[in-house]
């Protein structure tokens, strides 16, 4: 005969208090003496009663799950987002909701709308305009945004974009490039703080930034856009990546075009992600601390849930890591 499941009445009984302190205990509402939540966690263990979470859902008016939209989930930046946040949720007995719009902005609102209805809260990439956003900052569900927000008066976690670039830029300056370009992906708003950061430590020195753009943030892009850079007239000394998967397939197809890295040109990127210290030769770049990220912006979103105050932006110093991708001229 097939045992039956034991129920909150089977607890409440057994541990001699009513169902709504049972219940008040299993879902944190409430707190009671300790020998009575001594005893409601011994029955509990005893009879191996497990709390139902559609039930809790319905009492608590929260579903314990939170959302996290990703534009590329086989890109390893989002991939260390996605672990710093998920390991923040967990600790607060959340569960994390994924969707992977890739690099899709058509199927992000739908997406994004299906998924408000499930949980308590959401972090949200996005490659829309700030003007195409309103509508998400309009639903009633708290939300952090990952990325500097100028219009929507959204809460958000960044990486200081523009701050990277220029450091990278004053450092391959320091080892004696004079024909710096940047390969881009204007799609992106990141792009346009990283393109300034460039600019702007380039004007400094009285030179002029040669600008490429990408239809993908990806290896594939970035070894279709190689010849084309490489081989039309005088080449750049030192090339700045959008990211770093573009600079890895940028490097790939240079070298099987015959070119020496970093003899006859000097490649970087943005990410720092784990395949960079493995490339022949490893990649220069700027680390945005993905996995940071991840984390302070779940923290953010929880309290915010919680109605607590949290600060409106969050930005993440980047540090630069050099490696033998970029090499001194001087």
């Amino acid at each position: 005969m097939k045992k039956s499941v034991p129920t909150i009445r089977d607890v409440a009984a057994a541990a001699g208090v009513s169902t709504a302190t049972v219940s008040k205990f299993v879902n944190g509402a409430q707190r009671f003496s300790p020998p009575v939540e001594d005893t409601i966690k011994r029955v509990i263990a005893e009879l191996g009663y497990r709390s139902n979470p559609l039930a809790q859902s319905m009492i608590t008016g929260r579903t314990k799950t939170v959302g996290l939209s990703v534009l590329d989930i086989t890109n390893p930046h989002f991939t260390s987002i996605v672990k710093g946040a998920n390991r923040v949720a967990q600790a607060h007995g959340y569960t994390v909701l994924l969707i992977d719009t890739e690099e899709s902005p058509e199927r992000e609102r739908p997406m994004l709308e299906a998924l408000s209805r499930r949980v308590d809260g959401m972090l949200v990439f996005s490659r829309l305009a700030e003007s195409d956003l309103r509508w998400l900052a309009d639903m009633d569900r708290p939300l952090v945004c990952f990325g500097r927000l100028s219009e929507l008066a959204v809460p958000a976690v960044t990486s200081d974009d523009h701050r990277g670039a220029y450091m990278l830029t004053r450092h391959l300056l320091t080892q004696g490039h004079r024909r710096i370009a940047y390969l881009g992906f204007s799609r992106s708003r990141r792009d346009e703080e990283r393109r300034a950061g460039v600019k702007e430590c380039l004007a400094a020195h009285g030179m002029e930034l040669t600008v490429f753009d990408s239809t993908a943030p990806s290896s594939a892009e970035g070894e279709r856009m190689c010849s084309s850079i490489m081989l039309s007239g005088e080449h750049p000394d030192a090339l700045i990546c959008y990211n770093d998967l573009m600079a890895l397939g940028f490097m790939k197809a240079a070298q099987t075009l015959g070119f020496r890295l970093p003899a006859e040109i000097s490649v970087a990127g943005f990410d720092n992600i784990q395949f960079g210290s493995y490339s022949s030769p490893a990649l220069t770049s700027v680390d945005l601390q993905s996995e940071r990220m991840g984390v302070a912006a779940m923290e953010k979103l929880l309290a915010i849930i919680d109605g607590k105050a949290a600060d409106h932006c969050t930005a993440i110093e980047p540090q630069l890591i050099l490696r033998a991708s970029t090499m001194n001229r001087n």
